[in-house]
């Protein structure tokens, strides 16, 4: 717990109600809602029905959902001060936060929205799930084209105490179809008497409220805006989505990403909240899959017992062979996902990837085998470890194998990734564990197939 925390908790102990909201108004929300997030459930409650209204409703925007929910069962008792929470929230925000709610829980509180905000909140939460319109929100401020600048700043002024964000003002048609938009500092600039079609160049980017969210992160990485038009397919303005909506969206799936590629299942909660019993539940699966795959590994040594017993040396290399190939694996893999996940790469790119890693394989693999190689020959001349009269046909079988399994590494890491996003699956679930395991079980195969040529009427 930080100092600030602790000081607050003393003066929820003491009951200094008074200290206390004063205090709190020394503070940015952000910080309230650190805070908050330090101190137990009750007197979480304490802080938040001490807040004004306003910044209650900040306050509630910057806690993560599991405090949300925890506020608002504290608050189910007072229904004035949850209903005009509930109200007060910004649009995109209660949909997010009604979007973690089960039905049965979210009903409810949708029935203490007034019957504007109940309309909204529907109409938004009617949009597939991790959709654009499920982001946006419909507090902006639009103008028509044949306004002068001095009736776009009065409007401006009279429409704009709501507005998410006033950088950006929207030119619309009678119809409410978007023309373009245009910063506010370019209407500032210009002389009252002009036409807003004067100084508007018709040249817009917008989303489609039904895009995939990701869409939105793209474009927001693409293009220095801090907030884009959504509309419908008619070209209809319907919202806004702005910087820092999409920011959450590219942390959850950044998160999502790297938990899949670790070989789990993403958590619907953060770590920290998140019970044993689902932390167990959501790594089982893919822990079980991965050791019946390495099941595979004991049946190849299996297979190759023979040339094992013969020339037992040859399983000291064994972990030495399969990890390379499963760290070139996962490497690779890592590359390639995050390439897709930024549109750097295209399912059409994968023989010009194949070739590239083919290569890149060879390499790595020359390098590593050369290393494996001296490092027998070195053993040997220093006495530290006797391989026999046959030693350098052993360093040749290592040097040899890692070259391919290397390269048979990167190739899969390089390849699995186009295959499962080619299938409709998501790249991520080509994880560092999955590629390892696969690369385990072929470089056995690699490696003893190799010993046999090279060991063959010698040591086999």
């Amino acid at each position: 717990m930080s100092e600030l925390s602790n000081y607050f908790d003393s003066l929820i102990s003491g009951k200094n109600w008074k200290t206390l909201k004063e205090e709190m108004k020394k503070l940015e929300p952000v910080q309230v809602a650190e805070i908050m997030e330090d101190l137990p459930t009750d007197e979480q409650l304490f802080l938040f029905r001490l807040a004004s209204r306003n910044l209650a409703k900040e306050i509630f925007q910057h806690l993560s959902h599991i405090e949300q929910r925890d506020v608002i069962e504290g608050l189910a008792k007072n229904s004035k001060q949850l209903t005009d929470l509930l109200n007060d929230l910004d649009p995109d925000d209660r949909t997010a936060f009604f979007e973690e709610l089960p039905g049965e829980v979210s009903q409810p509180l949708m029935q203490l929205l007034s019957m504007e905000e109940r309309e909204i909140a529907t109409r938004l939460l009617g949009y597939p799930e991790d959709s654009i319109g499920r982001l946006m929100t419909p507090e902006y401020v639009a103008i028509k084209s044949n306004f002068t600048v001095e009736q776009a700043l009065t409007h401006i002024r009279r429409f704009g105490r709501d507005s998410e964000t006033l950088n950006i003002i929207y030119i619309v048609d009678d119809h409410w179809n978007l023309i373009d938009d245009i910063r506010i500092k370019e209407i500032i600039l210009a002389s009252p008497e002009q036409k807003i079609s004067d100084i508007s160049d018709r040249r817009f980017i917008a989303l489609n409220a039904y895009d995939d969210q990701e869409v939105a992160v793209r474009l927001f990485q693409d293009h220095d805006r801090v907030a884009l038009p959504v509309t419908n397919t008619d070209g209809t303005l319907l919202g806004i989505v702005t910087f820092d909506d999409v920011m959450d969206v590219a942390v959850e799936e950044d998160t999502e990403d790297f938990q899949k590629f670790g070989g789990a299942q993403e958590l619907d909660l953060s770590y920290t909240k998140t019970s044993l019993l689902e932390l167990v539940k959501k790594r089982a699966g893919w822990l079980v899959i991965l050791f019946l795959s390495e099941m595979l590994t004991a049946s190849a040594m299996g297979y190759f017992d023979g040339q094992i017993a013969k020339a037992v040396v040859l399983a000291l290399f064994v972990p030495l062979i399969i990890s390379s190939g499963g760290n070139s694996g996962s490497q690779t893999a890592s590359l390639i996902i995050r390439s897709l996940a930024l549109d750097e790469l295209r399912i059409a790119n994968w023989w010009e990837v194949m070739r590239k890693e083919i290569l890149s394989g060879l390499m790595l693999g020359g390098v590593l085998g050369s290393i494996g190689f001296l490092r027998i020959w070195f053993w040997q001349a220093a006495g530290l470890y006797d391989y026999g009269a046959y030693w350098m046909w052993i360093g040749l079988s290592v040097a040899v194998s890692l070259i391919f399994v290397v390269m048979w590494g990167t190739i899969s890491g390089s390849m699995i990734p186009f295959i499962l996003k080619r299938i409709g699956l998501d790249p991520a679930t080509a994880s560092a564990p999955f590629v390892a395991t696969l690369v385990d079980v072929t470089g056995l195969v690699i490696y003893f197939s190799v010993a046999t040529m090279f060991l063959t009427g010698r040591l086999l």
